[in-house]
């Protein structure tokens, strides 16, 4: 299960069945679940946590050192949940002291070669980030969201739960909750409809969902404006309300 060109250090905690591919370096303080595949040419550094059935391809880095110029050797983590897929040349970065002092991923992630996660960013289930897409530090991603290939999150940003960003998209604001996104810079284009469909939504939780979103992005309305007449909308559905606290909750600003 380990091949024997793999370096792994004796402090690393891994699971009886995990797999080590050739030359592949598991420092101290790193921890792998059950079922997980590490691929050949792979490294892992730590504090990092991997949960259960995690596969992570050749030439990826989890668990390294972060890039922020303040970043003193401080002992920060990153925390991975299970089912995840790292493919090549996959970079997670953990945390810094500045934050929380730890980088999380969700589970059920696909990071598609060369994407990069980057210290303190916290992403949620299922969330798919296409070739080369970057995350800035300090990036919020909620569940199920989709970046393109070749995107960029800047810093602090916050991307709300089924958003999706096409391929090439700068995003330097935040992202409402079920909202599609594209253009440098990024700029709105309609609800993820097909989207969610996808996911199951009932056609009259998208039919409310497409109404709040032509209130906000589409009226003349202020934002105040928007979010006060959708408080007032009765009987709204509880997916309603996660795009009103999507919108709340930001404070870079909408990408509109």
């Amino acid at each position: 299960m380990i091949h024997p060109s793999a370096i792994i250090d004796p402090a690393a905690r891994l699971a009886d069945d995990v797999e080590v591919g050739p030359f592949s370096v598991i420092g101290a303080d790193v921890e792998i679940g059950a079922g997980s595949v590490i691929g050949p040419h792979v490294v892992v550094r730590g504090p990092t946590t991997m949960g259960r059935n995690n596969r992570v391809y050749q030439f990826a880095t989890i668990g390294e050192d972060c890039q922020d110029k303040k970043y003193r050797g401080e002992a920060t983590r990153l925390e991975i949940g299970d089912n995840n897929v790292f493919r090549e040349g996959v970079t997670v970065h953990r945390g810094t002291v500045q934050d929380q002092g730890v980088t999380r991923i969700g589970s059920g992630g696909l990071f598609m070669a060369y994407a990069h996660v980057a210290h303190d960013c916290v992403l949620g289930d299922n969330v798919i980030l296409a070739n080369q897409a970057t995350l800035g530090g300090h990036v919020h991603i909620g569940d199920n969201v989709i970046l393109g290939g070749l995107s960029a999150v800047h810093q602090f940003c916050h991307v709300g739960t089924y958003a999706m960003c096409g391929g090439g998209s700068i995003i330097t604001k935040d992202i409402a909750a079920f909202v599609m996104v594209t253009g440098n810079p990024a700029a709105t284009h309609g609800l993820n409809a097909e989207g969610i469909k996808r996911r199951g939504f009932e056609s009259d939780v998208i039919s409310e969902l497409r109404r709040a979103y032509k209130l906000v992005f589409r009226s003349q309305r202020t934002l105040a404006q928007a979010l006060e007449e959708l408080d007032q909308q009765a009987n709204r559905s509880a997916w309603l309300d996660v795009f009103i606290a999507s919108l709340r909750s930001s404070s870079r600003g909408l990408t509109r």
